[in-house]
């Protein structure tokens, strides 16, 4: 396999030919070659070969042969062969996702993560977005929305792409038999895709069962019963009540048992957070069945005495990616502090979002790198066990990890299309980029435009 970067220009001459300057050439190994077949995304079209006397890495397409296999621009890209016979341009890389009726922001509220997403490696790659209904699948191609380099976006008609990196953002549509068909038409054709859909909380608990990472899991049950949840909770004192379709804190239950004062129930209810008392056991669990449909598509999970600031638990926000040579990589470590009252540590509620070192520093003194190090080994373990029991390929994770006074490494949530709220600290910001980064290297790695030294 032979790998570069080119200029694609479009030159008004008329013979059914693809132009290569001698440098290109010889960088390709396509000196001798006479015909060749181009390739863009899904779009190929077989070409004679012809050689410029031209230094440099320049390609030159006729008018005819740049709209047949529908350029989304001109300047550089990357180029490749693998047989001498053909000749690939790209990246062509697709993000999957929602797409409204507006012409600044045509991705709504997503528009400026893509748009960042989408300046990783740009100078290589060519970049889209679309929808499920923006494919026509008999012509092999899609309705693209196209950043313009003087800012904005534009759609135009593209290839199927290379590579297909998932940011849809609804659990609900994404459940759908239609969707998941949709998805499938990708992989049958050979277009890789990543981040085939949500997690919910008990598929995570699934997927680690029987696995080495299963010990940084805490206990769990789904669809508990009353009799399950008072074991739990004379088991361990207190537990957690989660919804197990649900995200960012919403509908999620402290439950704490004191053998003294009896039992309490801390949660948010609109802008608040709320605590009740409770003498009995069945005074709770008539209140929490009450506004937990019975605890159906529930999960209780034990609760784990976290490291804390100020009386404060802490927890960390992992995020994981894989990198150009498919390996698991810590992208980013956001620190959460929870906020007074509050049942998680998610800042919309009250927490504070701080660096790793700033609270391991605080809590463990000489011994933060070490505990750090401990970390990210586990959750590089976690990553690679789920990947290995998931049917489906994985390009990121989000993990909530917590650490006990003991120093031992738990793991609460695992995301499989994380948000990025952490990236907002300022000390974040560059570990955010270098995420983007990695998805990128990532996407280069599943489309097969990669140099055999990072294979």
């Amino acid at each position: 396999m032979s790998l570069t970067t080119c200029t694609i220009h479009v030159t008004q001459r008329q013979e059914r030919a693809v132009y290569l300057s001698g440098d290109l050439a010889k960088a390709l190994k396509l000196s001798k070659t006479r015909t060749v077949t181009l390739k863009l995304g899904s779009k190929s079209v077989s070409l004679s070969l012809k050689l410029l006397k031209k230094s440099g890495n320049h390609l030159y397409l006729t008018p005819t042969v740049y709209t047949q296999l529908k350029f989304p621009r001109n300047g550089t890209t990357m180029v490749t062969t693998s047989s001498g016979r053909d000749i690939r341009l790209g990246p062509l890389i697709g993000i999957l996702t929602n797409v409204v009726k507006s012409t600044t922001s045509p991705f709504g509220s997503r528009t400026e993560f893509i748009r960042e997403f989408m300046r990783a490696g740009s100078d290589k790659a060519f970049y889209f977005g679309f929808s499920p209904s923006d494919v026509n699948w008999t012509q092999e191609t899609v309705s693209a929305i196209v950043p313009r380099s003087e800012g904005g976006w534009v759609r135009k008609v593209l290839p199927l792409p290379d590579v297909v990196y998932n940011r849809l953002p609804s659990r609900r549509a994404e459940k759908l038999a239609s969707m998941n068909a949709f998805k499938q038409r990708f992989i049958r054709r050979g277009i890789p895709l990543f981040n085939w859909s949500f997690f919910d909380k008990w598929d995570v608990y699934h997927l680690l069962e029987g696995t080495d990472a299963f010990r940084y899991v805490p206990e769990s049950k789904i669809n508990p019963n009353s009799t399950q949840v008072k074991e739990m909770l004379e088991k361990h004192k207190f537990i957690y009540l989660k919804p197990t379709a649900g995200s960012l804190g919403i509908g999620i239950y402290r439950l704490t048992y004191n053998p003294k004062r009896g039992y309490y129930a801390r949660f948010r209810k609109g802008s608040r957070n709320v605590l009740l008392r409770f003498s009995r056991f069945e005074s709770l669990i008539a209140h929490v069945n009450r506004h937990s449909n019975n605890m159906q598509g529930y999960v209780i999970q034990q609760g784990i005495r976290l490291i804390e600031i100020d009386s404060c638990p802490i927890d960390f926000r992992f995020h994981m990616t894989k990198n150009s040579s498919n390996q698991w990589v810590v992208a980013a470590i956001g620190a959460k502090k929870a906020g007074k009252g509050s049942v998680t540590t998610h800042v919309r509620t009250g927490g504070m979002l701080m660096t790793p070192e700033q609270v391991l520093r605080q809590i463990f003194g000489s011994r933060a790198d070490t505990v750090l190090t401990n970390a990210k080994e586990s959750a590089i373990k976690l990553a690679e066990d789920i990947e290995t029991k998931h049917r489906h390929t994985l390009g990121e994770l989000g993990f909530d990890i917590g650490i006990d006074q003991n120093e031992r490494i738990w793991m609460f949530e695992a995301n499989s299309k994380p948000g990025r709220s952490i990236f907002k600290h300022p000390a974040l910001k560059e570990q955010g980029k270098a995420s983007l980064q990695y998805i990128y290297d990532y996407c280069l790695y599943l489309s097969r435009f990669r140099s055999r030294r990072e294979s």
